[in-house]
């Protein structure tokens, strides 16, 4: 099978970088679409925006750059769209609580066709022939309805004096998975709900359907002298890793090479990169650290990205947030996730709008090659562009609103050379900015 990739153009901020080079679960979004479709794809080829579909006699799967799914999904899509033996497009019901909860928030890449809404990923069984252009034009594309098979998770309880409306914050936890990074906040629903989550409710079926696995499990905790969500089944550890004997690590958590990790660690279902040092006393919770990323002593992630080559310093909480990669947070830092007052949040949609961001607690997002002084509130949802620097100051302590490149403190100074800037938006240049 031809696999046909559609650019996406798009910068996504504030990251101003097309969605295919951020990470998702730790790997470029191309790159995980690759591993994915490694079993199926043979031969691959990239299409500009306007360039025409090659005409072909061989099945072809089409997609937009954008997508992130997983290995369950695209099983289930290919099976019944190959049963079909006709062209398909993959499509969700607005009744499917992941996709309306999750997925459709802050996106404008679903086409809306009656009760369903489109998303940019075909099957042609036969291949693609002359006349037509552009995935548009196939018309003869049936919508193809693959439900992400959702379980509701909850993951707060909220008090009464914090809210009006009291009860249990939930996810709707997919067990098949497809969202489109149009936002930075689909980057935290691709690497938390629709990534560990994910992981976490696989787990628990297979526990419940295979017991010849949940017997090797307790026969492998047995066995090492731990608690069953410690061994190694569960806990895959890389080469050349050094982890402290008191520190505590529980699964389902995948650890990469040469990773160190010090005394009074606690780590809890996360994705974990190669070459990360993680000091004492840090708190890490269903959360994923890129490779290089270094943890100072009493940092704690919940629910939070960290992208390659970052550095979170000590004292630190980020809870639901996203940090990109070459990025510095400096120490005593707290990105905030609830507004105090039942106010709904709003969040950067897909066209770099602020929307409800159908999320009652959300942190914020920096992006890349940010440098952070120390002791910084950053407000729910607020955003830092990336190559921003912000001094710790009187008068930069709370971030109540998006900071755009224009904002960064280092504009103030005579050597502002010294950090250039990496990561412009559409159209613009590092010279064309000083």
């Amino acid at each position: 099978m031809q696999k046909i990739i559609l650019q996406d153009t798009r910068f996504l901020r504030p990251f101003n970088e097309r969605a295919r080079d951020v990470r998702v679960l730790n790997k470029p979004l191309w790159l995980n679409q690759r591993d994915v479709l490694a079993p199926y794809a043979s031969r691959e080829m990239e299409l500009r925006p306007g360039d025409a579909l090659p005409e072909t006699q061989e099945a072809c799967l089409v997609y937009r750059d954008n997508l992130y799914f997983d290995s369950a999904y695209i099983d289930a899509f290919l099976t019944e769209a190959r049963k079909r033996r006709a062209p398909s497009r993959a499509a969700f019901s607005a009744d499917d609580p992941a996709f309306r909860e999750h997925a459709l928030p802050l996106s404008n890449s679903y086409t809306a066709d009656g009760d369903l809404y489109l998303a940019e990923l075909w099957y042609y069984p036969r291949g693609i022939h002359r006349g037509e252009t552009t995935p548009d034009a196939l018309e003869e594309a049936e919508p193809l309805v693959i439900g992400l098979q959702s379980l509701e998770v909850g993951y707060y309880h909220v008090p009464t004096y914090m809210a009006f409306e009291q009860g249990d914050l939930v996810f709707q936890v997919p067990r098949r998975s497809l969202i489109a990074i149009d936002s930075w906040v689909h980057i935290f629903i691709a690497d938390v709900v629709f990534g560990l989550f994910t992981r976490g409710a696989r787990f628990e079926d297979r526990l419940k359907q295979d017991p010849f696995f949940k017997l090797r499990i307790l026969a492998r905790g047995m066995y090492e002298g731990k608690q069953v969500l410690e061994c190694s089944e569960l806990v895959k550890i890389g080469r050349n890793c050094v982890i402290d004997p008191r520190a505590i690590i529980h699964g389902p958590t995948s650890i990469g090479n040469n990773v160190t990790i010090n005394a009074g660690a606690v780590i809890e279902n996360c994705i974990i990169g190669d070459n990360v040092n993680i000091s004492q006393d840090c708190q890490l919770m269903l959360s994923v650290v890129g490779d290089g990323a270094f943890l100072p002593f009493r940092t704690a992630l919940f629910m939070t990205t960290i992208m390659d080559n970052s550095m979170v310093a000590q004292n630190t909480c980020l809870q639901m947030c996203v940090i990109g990669r070459n990025t510095f947070v400096g120490a005593g830092s707290t990105f905030t996730d609830y507004n105090l007052l039942p106010a709904p949040l709003r969040a950067l949609d897909g066209d770099g709008k602020l929307s409800l961001a159908n999320r009652p607690v959300l942190g914020g997002c920096v992006g890349h090659n940010c440098r952070l002084g120390a002791g910084m509130i950053v407000f729910p949802a607020r955003t830092i562009e990336s190559d921003v620097v912000l001094f710790a100051s009187r008068e930069r302590r709370v971030i109540d609103r998006d900071i755009v490149f224009e904002d960064s403190d280092h504009h103030k100074l005579t050597f502002s050379k010294l950090h250039p800037r990496l990561y412009p938006r559409p159209g613009e240049t590092s010279e064309e900015t000083w």
